[in-house]
């Protein structure tokens, strides 16, 4: 076999080698650098271009939230700015208090006046602190709220309170809180139009006292602790209100019309009425309509003196004073404007009337009870009551005065407790006005004065109060057999009787 050998086989050519025929290394290495500085220049070119895609074309994820994150904002942006709304009705709740509200704001609004208030769970039912005497001699809810809270402890405080009472005083309340009109009054000689089925009640007053008998009810509801913002008779309240500041002059300040002689005595009644719903509310809305009332006091009262019935004539008794003392120290705690001038001058009249025995007379020292023309002094002796002295020994507490620095203080104390209520209608003893008064000024006095009359006052008004469940239009009510029940009625009696059971529970001492 013939083997071929690799190594003998020559092949010829040519051609140059193809180092020979090729650029050499260096001369194309020379080549480049040659190009070199235009080269780099598109290299960064390009690399420049590539970064800015990148930043401005991010991965796919990215695009992905930034577009959800656009659509969010387009949507924050449509809620921003909707098409305006309607302007929405308004009422006088619309309105946020401090703001004082126009003069007509509720005249005619009794069903809305007061609705936009808080609930009854974030309500104080009292503006006093614990220690704080309530400015309407107790009229007002007290200083521990409901019935037995917060009434055992701190100074002027009782170990609770007269739990006997709270059932014959709520009965009242809700008696007069049945015979009101739609209208928010108290109709002194028409209440019995709503005894619609059954027996009806009696006992009509006289209609020109109509102001005075609802600022007595509204005085009775506050006194157990509902306003205008909470509590069971806060409708009541509302009404009342309204219909009573519907009856102001606007111009003059006076709560109804001049149409009886003694019509100051309304007035005085309603004004106080007013200072305690404003205040004990904290109602901005009423704040002028409450210091319109006082100016009209200011205006009736005698010159360097104090009130009568008609205005600055040089005529000043102490009962319708007391009434005037009470509505002037009431405003004053709540922030409204009195004279405090003329509550001196009061004090001076007090010490005026004033004899040794502790006596206050009705005009001069040594006076009783004043009563109408007729026989009202034979049915009603004047020396069966002290109501003058208790009228001047309470206003001297509302006043300030201490019994430890007045010492006809005590000796008026001593003339009351000698004179304790009896309810005997052919004896005329019935004096609800005198009790009321006196209630008031022993409960701050306290002690053995206070002991004894306690007693006495609630043998003569709980057992005779109507408390037959079949009579269930009288239920709660008091027959108007007193002194001036032929005046205001059973509203009257029934309103004023209420205020005199509330004192033996409820309030604060205002001399400790």
């Amino acid at each position: 076999m013939y083997r071929l050998d690799p190594t003998q086989i020559h092949v010829e050519s040519h051609a140059l080698p193809a180092w020979e025929h090729d650029a050499s290394f260096h001369d194309t290495m020379a080549e480049q650098l040659r190009r070199a500085p235009w080269l780099a220049l598109s290299a960064s070119a390009h690399a420049l271009a590539a970064l800015l895609l990148w930043l401005l074309i991010p991965p796919e994820v990215k695009r992905a939230a930034e577009n959800f994150a656009s659509i969010v904002d387009t949507t924050q942006f449509d809620a921003v700015e909707p098409p305006p709304p309607p302007p929405p009705e308004t009422n006088p709740e619309e309105i946020v208090e401090p703001i004082e509200v126009a003069e007509t704001t509720i005249a005619n609004e009794p069903d809305h006046a007061f609705d936009q208030v808080p609930t009854e769970s974030n309500a104080k039912e009292s503006t006093f602190d614990a220690d704080q005497w309530n400015a309407a001699i107790g009229i007002g809810s007290g200083a521990g709220g409901p019935i037995g809270s917060g009434q055992g402890n701190g100074p002027g405080r009782r170990s609770g309170p007269n739990k006997p009472f709270v059932p014959d005083m709520r009965a009242a309340l809700d008696w007069l809180r049945n015979h009101q009109d739609d209208d928010g009054k108290w109709d002194c000689d028409q209440f019995m139009k709503h005894d619609r089925d059954g027996e009806v009640c009696d006992g009509a007053g006289n209609p020109v006292h109509d102001i005075g008998v609802t600022g007595l009810a509204l005085l009775a509801f506050l006194g157990d602790g509902s306003t205008l913002r909470s509590g069971p008779y806060r409708d009541a309240l509302k009404k009342g209100v309204i219909w009573l500041k519907n009856q102001q002059d606007p111009s003059t300040g006076l709560f109804g019309r001049a149409t009886s002689h003694d019509f100051v005595y309304d007035h005085a009644i309603a004004t106080y009425a007013m200072c305690e719903a404003y205040g004990l509310s904290d109602y901005q809305m009423l704040k002028d309509t409450a210091q319109k009332g006082l100016d009209y006091l200011e205006a009736h009262r005698n010159p360097y003196r104090v009130w009568r019935y008609q205005p600055r004539d040089n005529d000043n008794d102490t009962s319708i004073t007391g009434w005037c003392i009470m509505a002037y120290e009431s405003a004053s705690y709540f922030g409204l404007t009195v004279n405090r001038e003329a509550l001196k001058i009061c004090a001076s009249w007090l010490d005026e009337v004033a004899d040794t025995s502790g006596r206050h007379g009705y005009a001069k020292a040594g006076d009783r009870s004043s009563r109408k023309p007729g026989d009202h002094g034979t049915r009603f002796p004047a020396d069966k009551s002290e109501a003058m002295t208790a009228v001047g020994l309470f206003c001297r507490f509302f006043l300030g005065q201490d019994p430890k620095e007045k010492p006809v203080m005590r000796a008026a104390a001593d003339l009351l407790v000698a004179r304790p209520p009896v309810w005997d209608p052919k004896a005329g003893t019935i004096d609800e006005y005198y009790w009321y008064y006196a209630t008031y000024a022993l409960f701050q006095m306290g002690g053995s004065h206070w002991e004894a009359w306690k007693k006495k006052i609630a043998a003569a008004v709980q057992k005779n109060q109507h408390r037959d469940p079949a009579k269930k239009h009288l239920l709660g009510s008091w027959d108007p057999i007193g002194c001036w029940g032929e005046d205001g009625g059973r509203v009257y009696s029934t309103a004023i009787l209420a205020l005199t059971l509330q004192a033996t529970y409820r309030y604060s001492k205002i001399v400790h």
